[in-house]
């Protein structure tokens, strides 16, 4: 076993690995074999956190995570379990969202196809506008209550969002949230402007995915050279945000790239390793997510944790990621508009 370290779960008082085993790519690009022996080796890294949701696979990657707590009794007293609702997994006008009536349903799909009674953490994947946040956190209150669910968090919110359902539910005396799942890494840093604050302001955890920016800080894409081969922007170079045009033609993108891979030679570590410290290292930060398509990768990552890091270090790769910012409301106008000081000491 590795030298894994543990954190709280936001503000709450369970305990958690400090990386987290994303698995988006089961049933999709790990069959259940290979997904069962990243699990497998997660585990015996001292990893103890694992992250799905509903729609990945359209519930395939449950039903494999459930094959395999079913069949490591042992391992599974030890796994905290988080899963998420609120996209489609039907056809019908109330089979999305975060109303009441879908997530109840969503809620007890998840647990019948994970083989459990009872999920640690339950995310809502995204905001809902048409739902009334009251109406979603009384569900979430009442899910506490029923021993369904320990403790619920959100993804994808912006800072006014979460701030909004962090007061509600204390306006309504309801159980409040401890976890956010925002994107976050060297190369998408903006979320520090809005939702880390109402994160730490919160006492919110964030459970950072897409730690290697789909790929592109883990070194394996050269400058100006389009990536091919089995790789996801190698089968589909304009996936998604990491789509490799903007990103290669962006000096940024290289700047860091640069920054990251000195320090990796440094260490004698890859650059994925790198990376995923140097998220260790922001605040309100609870667990990475890692999300692997084979063993092979999934070890790799896991050795960003213990790696060391020092304060130089981090600096040194914060002032070549830094958000481009304009000079109001984020940059040095709107900083010194916030900040009061006291003259003199008084």
């Amino acid at each position: 076993m590795s030298g894994m370290d543990y954190r709280r779960l936001g503000n709450s008082g369970t305990i958690v690995s400090e990386l987290t085993l994303g698995t988006m790519t089961f049933g999709a690009e790990a069959d259940e074999v290979t997904s069962h022996t990243i699990l497998d080796t997660f585990v015996e890294h001292g990893g103890t956190f694992i992250d799905t949701a509903d729609v990945y696979s359209s519930g395939v990657s449950e039903t494999i995570i459930g094959h395999w707590l079913s069949s490591h009794p042992t391992e599974a007293e030890q796994v905290v379990l988080a899963t998420k609702g609120r996209f489609p997994m039907g056809e019908g006008p109330n089979d999305l969202g975060l109303s009441r009536r879908h997530l109840r349903s969503a809620l007890d799909a998840s647990l019948t196809r994970l083989g459990v009674e009872h999920i640690d953490l339950y995310q809502m994947h995204a905001w809902d506008a048409l739902t009334p946040i009251d109406e979603t956190l009384r569900f979430l209150d009442d899910a506490v209550s029923a021993g369904k669910i320990g403790y619920y968090g959100f993804s994808n919110y912006l800072g006014w969002q979460l701030t909004k359902a962090v007061h509600r539910a204390k306006a309504l005396d309801l159980v409040p949230p401890v976890t956010l799942q925002p994107q976050y890494s060297l190369l998408v840093r903006d979320i520090e402007h809005e939702i880390v604050p109402a994160s730490l302001d919160a006492g919110i955890g964030l459970l950072p995915w897409s730690p290697l920016g789909g790929g592109w800080l883990t070194g394996k894409y050269k400058r100006d050279e389009s990536p091919t081969g089995a790789s996801r922007l190698g089968e589909n170079p304009t996936r998604g945000m990491e789509a490799w045009e903007a990103r290669n033609s962006d000096p940024r993108t290289w700047e860091i790239l640069d920054a990251v891979q000195k320090i990796a030679q440094d260490h004698d570590a890859t650059a994925s390793q790198v990376a995923i410290a140097w998220l260790l290292e922001q605040p309100a930060v609870t667990s990475v997510i890692l999300g692997a398509r084979t063993v092979e990768q999934l070890v790799d990552n896991l050795g960003g944790s213990g790696l060391g890091l020092t304060a130089s270090e981090v600096e040194t790769l914060s002032a070549a990621s830094a958000p481009r910012i304009d000079d109001y409301p984020y940059g040095t106008a709107g900083v010194a508009q916030r900040n009061r000081k006291i003259e003199g000491g008084r």
